[in-house]
């Protein structure tokens, strides 16, 4: 009997994939998706909006980067919300945010009203951006939470992609992004209002989820957590249930035990462990790769390719990023975290200082710039190369290790504290960039290789392996 227990008691504890389960996960990570799409889709209306509103560098930058503030407002508040509402009205929430911020973007008057509704639409995106995550390891058996949460990575870069397309497709019809279509609408506003079908979907679709069982314990619901653990999660009626609420119970009494004050004690105000993961955030920022996904079309076209060929690129560009995901995903239990970050931070190295050299080459041509011979080919080589760096290492890695290398009892604080850095910085280098390209785009690539370079020597010196151990063997 005790050999028998043995075999069965992991089965019984953990559950088990059932297609409702993936299709609940699946549902959860569209926040990923609508996270990606809203951040995307940015890019093909960039110089239509600068032509639009007779934009300078500073103010065109802040127009593309202030949802970025309110996704950290929004990430902010995504928990307290969450604790207060629920998982799912969260969820429905953040739809209704996205969907009023795609409609009021799309019908803009000014460049003020733009920016409103494009804060309003970070809200949205950092409630989605922490609740689909959140949701997904609720509802997910142990042994197959990683797979499943990697559902959450996958739509945002395949929400990158569709909005890149669907950018690519609206401004080939219209002639350009900045000429009128549909309504009498310029191109570039369809773009933001595609947005609303995917917001509406979202909201449809989250609406008939079941709250996550971690909820419903918390508010003292054990009949209503033992049904969804048991419909859902594919546990079985009985003590497995039982002992999973009973865990539940202790680990939400645990996480009340949280203070802010925890994660001070170090030489620099936070401890080193802390300030590894605000680092760690920061450094993915740092190196620019956000910079390709807001402003990649403009990028090209600012050195002699033609607008349709420009949106083209940035179409591969986000199907390449799709690609490097889907090797990091198979890679990140094999070879260990810290490699694959190494091996990122080289290749980024490499990747952006031949951008900068390349950029470099530029030449002026009847009055606009132009990439001579072949260093238009190698410009955007390097560029792919530079996301399949980043995809396969740092983009998804820095959220495993964010959500695995802090001990138990500051783990919620911390990753907190880590998202906000990765916000702040993403604003930064997303506002900075107009100005920093007037300059000359080798100067701005040139700094993101050098960030790059630093990160490789961070990781070597500062970050440990969390491949394989324990999260209750985590300690600062």
């Amino acid at each position: 009997m005790p050999k028998d227990r043995e075999v069965a008691a992991p089965i019984e504890s953990d559950g088990r994939v059932t297609p409702r389960l993936v299709a609940m996960a699946s549902t959860a990570a569209l926040g990923g998706f609508l996270f990606g799409f809203d951040s995307a889709i940015i890019n093909g209306t960039v110089d239509a909006v600068r032509e639009q509103f007779s934009l300078g560098s500073g103010l065109l930058g802040f127009t593309v980067s202030c949802a970025l503030l309110g996704a950290a407002l929004g990430a902010w508040f995504a928990g307290v919300c969450s604790q207060r509402f629920g998982r799912v009205r969260t969820m429905l929430i953040a739809s209704v945010l996205l969907t009023i911020s795609a409609l009021g973007c799309g019908l803009a008057f000014g460049v003020w009203d733009l920016i409103l509704w494009r804060f309003i639409g970070g809200i949205g995106v950092g409630f989605a951006s922490v609740i689909a995550p959140a949701y997904i390891a609720e509802i997910a058996p142990a042994k197959q939470r990683g797979r499943l949460g990697t559902l959450q990575q996958l739509a945002l870069v395949s929400g990158i992609f569709l909005a890149f397309l669907l950018s690519a497709m609206i401004a080939w019809l219209a002639g350009g992004a900045s000429e009128i279509t549909w309504f009498g609408l310029e191109a570039w506003r369809w773009m933001f209002l595609t947005g609303i079908v995917p917001s509406l979907v979202y909201g449809i679709l989250a609406s008939r989820l079941p709250e996550s069982p971690r909820y419903l314990v918390e508010k003292n619901d054990d009949e209503g957590a033992r049904k969804v653990l048991i419909d859902v999660v594919g546990m079985s009626a009985g003590e497995a249930t039982d002992q999973k609420i009973a865990e539940i119970k202790s680990t939400v009494n645990l996480e009340r035990r949280q203070r802010f004050a925890d994660l001070f004690g170090g030489k620099f105000g936070f401890k080193t462990l802390i300030w590894v993961g605000i680092l760690l955030s920061i450094f993915q920022q740092l190196v620019g790769i956000n910079v390709i996904f807001y402003y990649s079309t403009t990028m090209w076209k600012s050195v002699g390719f033609q607008e349709s060929d420009s949106f083209m690129i940035s179409v591969i560009t986000s199907v390449t990023n799709i690609v490097a995901t889907i090797v990091a995903i198979s890679l990140v239990d094999k070879v260990g975290r810290k490699l694959l970050l190494l091996v990122g931070s080289g290749m980024m190295t490499l990747s952006l200082g031949t951008m900068a050299v390349a950029f470099a080459q530029a030449v002026t041509v009847n009055g606009e710039l132009s990439l001579p011979g072949h260093w238009g080919i190698v410009a955007l080589v390097a560029a792919n190369l530079f996301v399949v760096g980043f995809g396969a290492s740092w983009g998804p890695v820095v959220w495993v290790l964010l959500g695995e290398m802090f001990p138990n009892n500051i783990r919620a604080l911390a990753l907190g504290l880590g998202a906000a850095a990765q916000w702040i910085a993403n604003f930064v280098v997303s506002t900075t960039f107009p100005a920093l390209a007037d300059l000359g785009l080798q100067v701005a690539y040139g700094l993101y290789a050098g960030f790059a370079l630093l990160s490789f020597l961070f990781v070597w010196r500062m970050v440990r392996e969390t491949n394989g151990r324990q999260l209750e063997d985590m300690t600062l």
